[in-house]
């Protein structure tokens, strides 16, 4: 098969690697909207431009384009009928979102989100041992997200803000791992250390609490620097077990305890390298989509309920209050 990537960002060049290491997939015609830096990224071969690379006739498109220009290449994929990988988010505004899945749904286009955390082997077996029961009543959920390096500032003001850029991944979490929807949301979030943060309206340093539908607590907190490396864990506890994906020798914590039992490891310095084997899997569902045409692993659907919590914790970190989603 032959897939296009639109987009020469990381995102853009990891897909193309991992791309090149199947032998199903005969061609990877990889476009931006610069030809020095495509050119740069595809090494050696042809750069391509967007126009000339959906013009290819693809059998599939991953979009990893900057925000701004996903509806656009999302609208092209839809004309072309092929299915579509879209690094998450489809948009920045529940509108524009809900308007991009009826532009998909009406054309029969099978898309996917990137929400690479649901093939992670730790987290998918976690939400396993919620599924088949061997947690029993869940009591809560804890999600731990703190990023290695903070955001280069050229990236924050078109990112969306903390909530919708980087929890987003939590809040699909939430809901992909316990099977519940979101009924309120509380938040909070300051500036810490990193100014770049406050001179664009967002926050470097967030706590969250999200009641499930069946009263279920989640409680997430964040920061976009952890001087230890990428951190990123989930713990269930239940009336039968407690249980947690993310705690390896390579996890970022010291223990003080001194009988305390800590990881030997050093820390993933990025969320690609922690999540490296979850990405490869992401892409190898993408190929099978394409090849099978069956049902998405990660329905766009899904990154509309993600943004719609996102927007709640805006309003609750603006006005100090709970907010209810309805």
């Amino acid at each position: 098969m032959r897939l296009a990537i639109l987009g020469t960002g990381r995102m853009g060049a990891l897909r193309a690697a991992l791309l090149a290491q199947r032998a199903d997939v005969s061609e990877v015609v990889l476009a931006g909207g610069d030809r020095e830096r495509t050119a740069a990224t595809v090494a050696g071969r042809a750069p391509a431009t967007v126009a000339e690379a959906l013009a290819a006739a693809p059998d599939g498109v991953i979009v990893a384009s900057a925000t701004a220009r996903h509806a656009e290449h999302l609208e092209a994929c839809a004309e072309l009928g092929v299915p579509v990988l879209c690094e998450k988010p489809l948009a920045l505004t529940v509108a524009d979102t809900t308007a991009l899945i009826a532009t998909l749904e009406r054309a029969g286009v099978p898309a996917q989100v990137g929400f690479q955390r649901r093939f992670d082997t730790g987290l998918r077996a976690l939400r396993d041992c919620v599924a088949d029961g061997t947690v029993g009543t869940v009591y809560s959920l804890r999600i731990t997200a703190r990023d290695a390096e903070p955001s280069p500032e050229h990236f924050i003001p078109s990112s969306g803000g903390m909530f919708r850029d980087m929890h987003v991944h939590d809040f699909d979490l939430a809901r992909w791992v316990s099977g519940r929807e979101v009924a309120t949301v509380y938040a909070t979030g300051t500036v810490r250390a990193h100014e770049r943060y406050a001179r664009h309206g967002d926050v470097d340093t967030t706590a969250i609490v999200l009641t499930l539908d069946d009263g279920t607590p989640v409680t997430i907190d964040g920061t976009r620097h952890d001087p230890r490396g990428q951190d990123v864990r989930v713990e269930v506890a239940g009336r039968r077990d407690v249980v947690v994906a993310g705690l390896s020798a390579r996890t970022p914590l010291r223990t003080v305890d001194p009988d305390g039992l800590a990881p030997a490891g050093r820390g993933w310095e990025s969320s690609y390298e922690r999540f490296a084997p979850a990405y490869a899997a992401e892409t190898d569902a993408f190929v099978a989509l394409v090849r099978d045409r069956g049902p998405s692993p990660c329905p766009p659907s899904a990154a509309l309920e993600a943004l719609r919590i996102a927007d709640a914790c805006e309003e609750s970190r603006a006005t100090g209050l709970p907010v209810a989603l309805r």
